[in-house]
């Protein structure tokens, strides 16, 4: 894992390839890791709160805190799933089940302001991953991540929102382990176990927002929508 130092703060309209390309070199085969929060930036994904009406819903769901904020979340999300005021675990309509719908207002631009997500994050890492190609020659997958928690574990990990020139997932099934044993359900997150390993070099505080994770040799094509639970096999939902 190679972390990419030396990005300006991005801003709307930024050239967030451009600005990896000049900070680092880039070889064919890599996997690029880009922190959401940037290519949200990039986008113009950021919410001044000032802008911001307040329903009675939010109201209630604050708690204390900002009902602003929560008017934001209320918004980014098609289902409430838990509410413990004011935390919300609500799914967005990428079909991610997270923490206050992927509103956040860590690293965003300015004060009483927060950053959404992505509209599209796989359609971000595909242009991001087209950007790059023009701009070095070399073919790289890109990954598009955001921390999250998980049910059962405490703390949170980066995982991939969006992906492009990567499978993101590696099916096991019907191969043999070495007794001979048919695995019968085995699937690997690859995508989030690369996000969540190039996390390790850029850190939440250290304003290193992209990482190169090279030697990795499982390529393919997919995105990261492929890694939703699908609703028929969800469990908790």
């Amino acid at each position: 894992m190679i972390p990419v130092r030396g990005l300006p703060e991005v801003r709307e309209e930024d050239d967030v390839a451009a600005l990896i390309a000049d900070a680092v070199e880039l070889e064919g085969g890599d996997v690029v890791v880009v922190a959401q929060k940037v290519v949200s930036k990039a986008e113009g994904r950021v919410v001044r709160l000032d802008d911001v009406k307040a329903s009675a819903q939010a109201r209630d769901l604050a708690d204390g805190e900002d009902p602003r904020r929560l008017e934001v979340i209320l918004g980014e999300s098609v289902r409430l799933v838990r509410t413990r005021p004011p935390l919300v675990i609500a799914e967005t309509r990428h079909g991610f089940v997270c923490a206050s719908a992927g509103v956040d207002a860590s690293n965003a631009p300015e004060p009483d302001s927060v950053v959404l997500l992505p509209e599209d994050p796989d359609a971000s890492a595909a242009r991001l991953r087209s950007r790059l190609a023009e701009l070095t020659g070399v073919d790289v997958a890109v990954i598009v991540s955001d921390s999250f928690g998980r049910a059962w574990r405490q703390g949170t990990t980066d995982v991939a929102i969006g992906c492009a020139g990567l499978q993101p997932l590696l099916d096991l099934q019907g191969r043999r382990d070495a007794t001979g044993y048919e695995l019968h359900a085995t699937v690997i997150a690859v995508a989030d176990e690369l996000a969540g390993a190039a996390e390790l070099v850029r850190g939440k505080l250290d304003g290193v927002p992209a990482a190169v994770v090279r030697g990795f040799g499982h390529r393919g094509e997919g995105t990261a929508r492929e890694l939703v639970m699908p609703p028929q096999r969800d469990l908790f939902r």
